[in-house]
């Protein structure tokens, strides 16, 4: 009979314990997500999206957009003289930087990309020229939301 009043007890303290340890851990972002009305625009030589996300939970996050486009190039050459340089291929990217998530688990976003640049080589004739982005055309960004590390949710939009 004392064992067995030994062993609910234990089971007791057991099951108290994992209780606490539970309450303890942080909250996991199983549910972030984009709300609808992400947007993404062209601005000239990069972009900029805005968006909301939701379902994040106690934790931290981090919004990335990323965006292929062809940049229109101009040269100019070590006397000054200008040319129209060979169009290129550009990777852009825009982060929101790692975020604590306000306590309602929803938070809007402004993402800006930074002026893109090339170098003279393909862009140019000549490698010691410079090569200066005058336009960017994109066609889609893809959004991703991180939280915790890992990857919660992805999106495509266009850029307009």
């Amino acid at each position: 009979m004392r064992k067995g009043k030994q062993m609910r007890r234990m089971l007791g303290v057991l099951a108290g314990a994992l209780a606490v340890a539970a309450l303890a851990a942080p909250a996991q972002a199983d549910n972030g997500h984009f709300v609808t009305g992400a947007a993404c625009g062209d601005t000239g030589a990069g972009f900029e999206c805005t968006g909301e996300v939701a379902g994040l939970g106690d934790t931290t996050f981090e919004v990335i957009a990323e965006a292929t486009g062809t940049a229109r190039v101009e040269c100019v050459n070590p006397a000054g003289h200008r040319v129209t340089g060979q169009d290129t291929e550009v990777e852009v990217t825009a982060t929101s930087g790692r975020q604590q998530t306000p306590h309602h688990g929803r938070s809007a976003f402004r993402l800006t990309s930074t002026p893109v640049g090339v170098g003279p080589v393909p862009a140019c004739p000549n490698p010691i020229w410079t090569a200066k982005v005058l336009d960017v055309t994109f066609g889609t960004a893809t959004l991703t939301l991180s939280a915790d590390g890992g990857t919660a949710a992805e999106i495509t939009v266009d850029v307009r």
